[in-house]
């Protein structure tokens, strides 16, 4: 497993971040290049899965971007690290394996933190117990093409939470949206490289 390890201190332009991880998929299909783990921000944006509704859009005036991710609609922006990746399924065939390392990944990840979150099986991403109320606190967003899985997913650390009133994020209306910095208070400057770290651990795993 030979893994590429980027990571952007500018924000990243979404449409220039997909078509980068496309053609990477097209590179590694044909074995000319190294997988790919990208860590980065995007400014304020609003995109929408191969499943939205667009009754999830509140807003109307927001311009959303369709992209071919799997989920619905949900909202990027400073102060929200997503972590990108392009990564070869071909000789493990196993997707469900795959989120399941996802999920793993930033569940322990965000413990280290001292921050205890959960998976729903009916609800994709990452999730926190807010006094008896479920909140997302990460999304997932994944496609697989000719066995190999990009996109990725987005944890919100201090990022502007009145983005999500003009959507429904990701059609689940009956729960909430939180960050970091409102769960616990404290320094997540180091939160990226150890979830690159953790990820590559259950990647192999």
């Amino acid at each position: 497993m030979n893994i590429e390890i980027k990571k952007s201190v500018k924000p990243v332009n979404y449409i220039d971040a997909i078509n980068i991880m496309e053609e990477r998929l097209e590179q590694i299909f044909s074995n000319k290049e190294n997988e790919l783990i990208w860590t980065l921000e995007h400014e304020e944006i609003y995109t929408a899965g191969t499943s939205y509704n667009e009754k999830d859009i509140i807003d109307k005036s927001i311009k959303i971007i369709e992209t071919n991710r799997g989920g619905k609609i949900t909202c990027h922006g400073p102060g929200q690290l997503i972590l990108y990746f392009v990564l070869d399924l071909r000789n493990k065939k196993d997707i469900r394996k795959f989120i399941n390392s996802i999920e793993k990944t930033i569940i322990e990840t965000l413990k280290t933190f001292g921050i205890e979150t959960f998976s729903d099986k009916d609800n994709i991403g990452i999730w926190y117990n807010e006094n008896g109320k479920v909140k997302k606190v990460a999304a997932i967003g994944v496609r697989v093409k000719k066995w190999i899985a990009y996109h990725g997913f987005a944890i919100n650390i201090k990022n502007n939470l009145d983005q999500y009133k003009k959507i429904v994020p990701c059609g689940i209306k009956d729960k909430g949206i939180t960050n970091l910095v409102k769960i616990k208070k404290k320094d997540y400057s180091k939160l990226g490289d150890l979830l690159i770290e953790k990820f590559i651990l259950n990647l192999r795993n």
